[in-house]
């Protein structure tokens, strides 16, 4: 088997863009059974909801909590939140953080992570539509 198999088969190399007005932003999904269903659904579009320092919308994407999910959350991580079906993009505090932490507001199932600086989506407003699609 090649590399480039391999590598799709392991969920390595399923690179995204994530874009909303001038902003285009490259991401990677990790090899999460929800990070599988978000890729076998895009392209994605939405409308940003902000909440704090976090961005979230729904998308068509309906499934449970994974082993693993979790509350804390690192700046720059992707996270899927099956309250609200929604993708969330982490880059500072939200309302129920505590101290630096980055608190979502109830477990998500992390699925990615954001090449380079997250803290460019504070240029996104509330409303602005936003578009996830293969890189």
């Amino acid at each position: 088997m090649n590399s480039v198999l391999l590598r799709k088969e392991k969920g390595m190399g399923r690179k995204i863009k994530i874009r909303a007005g001038q902003l285009h932003v490259e991401a990677e999904l990790n090899d999460s059974k929800t990070a599988q269903l978000i890729w076998d659904a895009l392209p994605i579009e939405g409308r940003a909801n902000t909440w704090g320092e976090e961005i979230y919308f729904s998308i068509p994407v309906k499934t449970g909590l994974e082993t693993g999910s979790r509350e804390l959350v690192s700046e720059g991580e992707l996270g899927y939140w099956p309250e609200g079906h929604a993708f969330c993009i982490f880059f500072g505090p939200t309302p129920v953080s505590r101290g630096g932490e980055i608190r979502a507001a109830s477990a998500v199932n992390l699925v990615g992570k954001v090449s380079g600086d997250p803290k460019v989506f504070r240029k996104v407003k509330d409303g602005e539509k936003i578009f996830l699609e293969k890189a």
